[in-house]
């Protein structure tokens, strides 16, 4: 029974994203991404990672654009954690296509917000349904994916990246990207769509990394060390760009703000860390930021809140399993 009410309640987030393509319902994609057989305990997408800890340090001028707290000068401290794509909470780190980085900040007992990002710019695809579509073509094999791409011209943007892109040698030298866009909304109650990237610091080669969890020892040492740092920087869209479209980057010469720094202070396995139990759920928005009708914005937060109430019932029921890497 609760199984069902679970998809009455998500399926309008879908019917509001594909006004001509068919419904997918979140259950159906969280289905596709697990496939036959689930890691108990862990997210459906994105199950390997770690959990990291520090705080964001903010310049202030983004202040007069949002009436976010987070935005006024100061520090606010966030739980964040890197992954790597896929089911599978033992993958090997090196193999996965895109790497990923989320946070999570608590500003008061009713403040928070929380961001997903992903190393690649753009999405492939602007609906949820013909993202399943593409994740069936994925799952199906090489053929099938060209075959889909060939059909969707809209995917080019993200194929010219992909083309380009070349893996880096740290979680913490990558670009990661909030690719859907936001409103930051001022005390005026102006608008301002936004999209944002962490920008590394660092420059890091892949050449000496072996083995299955490559990447978690690399930013566990590193960590040890010293900080990670990145800049958070800000692209604020003009008229002539369409903040519902996440498969168009917006131009280059955009005005683009430096909002701080974030500081990466500490790394901890996942199972053993405060991430494990958050839910990245990109429409957890403070007072000062809201969402764009993207439909794709909607999709990931359904298909998220499925797969962690299957993840949490499991660690509730002493289902979770035990990876070799935590």
């Amino acid at each position: 029974m609760k199984k069902i009410s679970l998809v009455l309640l998500l399926a309008p987030f879908f019917s509001m994203a594909a006004e001509k393509p068919p419904e997918v319902t979140a259950q159906q994609f969280v289905n596709l991404q697990q496939g036959e057989t689930a890691h108990e305990g862990f997210r459906r997408a994105h199950a390997k990672g770690l959990c990291v800890t520090g705080e964001f340090r903010s310049n202030g001028q983004l202040a007069d654009y949002s009436v976010a707290s987070l935005f006024e000068q100061g520090v606010t401290p966030f739980v964040g954690r890197f992954s790597v794509a896929g089911n599978n909470p033992t993958a090997p780190d090196l193999k996965a296509p895109v790497r990923s980085f989320a946070l999570s900040f608590a500003m008061s007992p009713t403040q928070q917000w929380r961001i997903a990002m992903n190393t690649p710019p753009v999405m492939a695809v602007k609906d949820p349904h013909t993202f399943y579509q593409q994740i069936q073509a994925i799952q199906a094999g090489p053929e099938a994916i060209q075959t889909f791409f060939a059909q969707h011209p809209e995917s080019g943007e993200f194929l010219s990246w992909k083309a380009q892109y070349q893996p880096s040698g740290s979680f913490a030298a990558e670009s990661y990207n909030s690719i859907n866009a936001f409103y930051l909304v001022n005390s005026n109650g102006d608008k301002q769509a936004v999209r944002w990237a962490m920008q590394p610091t660092v420059s890091v080669s892949p050449e000496n990394l072996k083995g299955s969890d490559a990447l978690h020892r690399e930013i566990t040492n590193r960590v040890a060390k010293g900080d990670v740092v990145f800049d958070w920087m800000f692209t604020l869209a003009s008229e002539a760009d369409d903040e519902t479209d996440p498969t168009t980057a917006w131009p280059a010469s955009r005005k683009q703000l430096s909002a701080g720094q974030i500081v990466i202070s500490d790394v901890t396995p996942q199972l053993n860390g405060e991430c494990h139990s958050i839910n990245y759920d990109p429409l957890v928005l403070p007072t000062g930021i809201e969402a764009t009708r993207d439909p794709i914005l909607r999709a990931r937060s359904a298909a998220y809140a499925e797969s962690y109430r299957r993840r949490a019932k499991e660690v509730l029921m002493g289902e979770l399993e035990e990876p070799g890497n935590e």
